[in-house]
Formats: structure tokens, C-alpha cells, sequence
């Protein structure tokens, strides 16, 4: 692994002073937002120790910023390295397909195929799926990458009824939704989703490759098509240290 570039602390960047006229802890934070943004990624960030001497504030205002800093996912914190400015995190757009958002950025999509199987819908994923009690459903879970690094984990089901033959189709190389559009014409429609916020399971996180106390965005979904049929009906775990959800909409 590359060693952290040296601590910018005396670079030019750094202000000399802080205004009296507004809160400290808020321009701190807007010193080390700033940074981030102007310095490389892997540089490592000035420490509180340096920022705390130079402003004339307590550590403690200093540490309270570099933890919004790192929430909000535009540092990290190695231990014994210190913080440092994290690569931009992906953003993924719920009107659109994983794959596509990652190829819109420029970043490689990956897939692992967890669990493929075809099991009968039980009463409440037939409600789901608008479908009979019994209907043949592809159950797929697949872990997500960008450029080779763990992003989601995936769960969704489909009905078989509806879409003939999506279970026989190999998704650790191909895109569930461009499969969708080409064998089935399938047009994405109105996207419903409930986003929250919780740990993830021991083993998500293991998957994950983040601490279990980690926050992760659950997302539970049913997009619909341009003629108001349920596609699929999922719910997927999201890194929220590296991930951002975009949500998209039209007032009327």
C-alpha cells in the first residue's frame, strides 16, 4: 500500500486565523472541507494537534470536525497514519441500473454471484410481485463492486412467469437490467423506495469488508415498468462510507 503523502500543516491553504464573528468548530470544518477537495487522494490531513495550536481552540472542537469530516465520507482515519483525504465516493442514481451509474463515472462494475435458485412466492412476495401465491421466482443475490472493491450487496426476486428463461442467464456477467431491456423490453418506470439507515448483519459485513458497526444504507424497492408492472421486488444493503444515494423526482 502507498504511504500517506506528508502532512500538508503548513501549507499555504491553511488560513493564519479564524474569523471572531463565527463559530469556530464551523470554519474548521470548512478548512479541512476545502482541503479535501484540493488536495490529492491519500494525502493525509493536517492532525488535530496542528490545526488546535494553530486556530487556538481545544481538541476537542478540532476532533468533533474531523468526525463530521469522515461522515460525510470525505476522509478516512488509518490507524497510525492519521486522517486522510478518501477517494470520491460513487453515487447511485435509483432511476437507473448499478451497472449503468458506475459505467456513467467511469468506474468498472462487478458482480459476484451469491445465491441464484428458483423457489415459489410465499404470500407476502406474491403481494410484492403482484403475482399468484406459488408463482416461480429467481431469487438472485449478488455482491456489487467498483473497480474491484465491495460497494452492496444485492437481493432481489423476479417473477419466472413474467420473465421466462432470466433464470437460466449467468449475472455475474451480465447486467439484470440491460437483459431486462433486450430480451424482454423492459422500460424502467416509477421507482418506490424506502432508505434506512442501520448495521449490517455480521456476514453482509464481512462481505462488505467493513466493521459491523459500520452504518449502512438498507434499501427495499418494487420499480415498476413504463406500464406499471412490478419488475422486481429487492432489498439491498449499501456502504454508506463510500456510497451516496441519489434520489430523483418531479413535483407536479
Amino acid at each position: 500500500m502507498a504511504r500517506p503523502r506528508n502532512n500538508p500543516g503548513d501549507l499555504a491553504e491553511l488560513p493564519t486565523e479564524l474569523r471572531p464573528d463565527r463559530p469556530k468548530g464551523d470554519q474548521i470544518r470548512e478548512i479541512l472541507e476545502n482541503l479535501t477537495r484540493s488536495l490529492a487522494v491519500g494525502t493525509v490531513l493536517p492532525s488535530e494537534r496542528v490545526l488546535a495550536e494553530r486556530f487556538g481552540v481545544a481538541r476537542m472542537t478540532v476532533r468533533q470536525e474531523v468526525d463530521r469530516v469522515v461522515a460525510e465520507g470525505l476522509a478516512n482515519r488509518r490507524p497510525g497514519g492519521g486522517t486522510f483525504v478518501a477517494e470520491p465516493r460513487p453515487s447511485r442514481m435509483l432511476a437507473s441500473s448499478f451497472s449503468q451509474d458506475m459505467i456513467n463515472r467511469g468506474i468498472e462494475p462487478g458482480a459476484k454471484v451469491l445465491e441464484h435458485r428458483v423457489g415459489a412466492a410465499d404470500e407476502h412476495l406474491a403481494r410484492e410481485l403482484e403475482e399468484a401465491v406459488g408463482a416461480p421466482v429467481l431469487h438472485l443475490v449478488r455482491l456489487r463492486t467498483a473497480d474491484g472493491d465491495p460497494m452492496a450487496i444485492e437481493r432481489t426476486a423476479l417473477s419466472l412467469n413474467r420473465y421466462p428463461g432470466l433464470d437460466e442467464i449467468d449475472f455475474a456477467e451480465k447486467s439484470l437490467y440491460t437483459v431486462l431491456a433486450t430480451r424482454y423490453g423492459v422500460s424502467l418506470g416509477m421507482v418506490s423506495a424506502s432508505i434506512v439507515a442501520a448495521p449490517p448483519e455480521p456476514g453482509d459485513a464481512e462481505l462488505l469488508e467493513i466493521d459491523s458497526s459500520t452504518p449502512c444504507l438498507i434499501i427495499t424497492s418494487a420499480p415498476r415498468t413504463a406500464t406499471d408492472q412490478v419488475i422486481e421486488f429487492g432489498r439491498s444493503i449499501y456502504r454508506s462510507d463510500r456510497y451516496d444515494i441519489t434520489v430523483a423526482y418531479r413535483a407536479t
